[in-house]
């Protein structure tokens, strides 16, 4: 038999919120976040890093690698289209951690706001922590990119008012 003593590890927090305002109908871009959550996924370097999420309450959001095998990455808490969406579940975390990913929408004039909330908690290394913020930065410019892209309307640069 044997046995081996660990140092004990201390539970972290991990809390992320970051906003966007994209020139899109607020349906057009909870389409896009459930597209980009699934088949449309891509990683910061391009390469595609298909999912699925199945949209309704207790749906599972995972990676399918074929052959039964792949990743749970959560599942759906809270879905009311094209307003909230909720997520919870190890999501990319292959140790003991649980998070929690809220995306609300709110249609502002001919805009929609986007706010993405992560919260985290468990044994989570710093470089998993260091990271997060960078790749949500990602995954919210794409689908504000195809959002505004797919309603054929002007990107933050083109408009003229100037805002974001």
């Amino acid at each position: 038999m044997t046995t081996s003593t660990l140092e004990q590890e201390a539970v972290q927090t991990l809390e992320i919120r970051k906003e966007t305002e994209i020139a899109a109908p607020i349906e057009v871009t909870f389409e896009v976040v459930l597209e980009e959550l699934g088949p449309g996924s891509q990683l910061p370097d391009g390469k595609p890093f298909p999912m699925k999420v199945e949209p309704w309450p207790g749906g599972r959001w995972y990676r399918d690698l074929g052959n039964n095998t792949g990743h749970l990455w959560g599942h759906v808490q809270v879905i009311k289209p094209p307003n909230l969406l909720e997520l919870y579940g190890p999501m990319p975390m292959s140790f003991p951690a649980i998070n929690h990913v809220q995306y609300r929408l709110k249609a502002e004039g001919g805009v929609t706001r986007l706010t993405l909330v992560h919260r985290a908690m468990g044994l989570i290394p710093p470089e998993m922590r260091d990271g997060m913020p960078d790749g949500w930065a990602h995954g919210l410019k794409r689908i504000r990119e195809l959002a505004e892209r797919k309603a054929g309307g002007a990107t933050r640069n083109e408009r003229k008012d100037g805002k974001r």
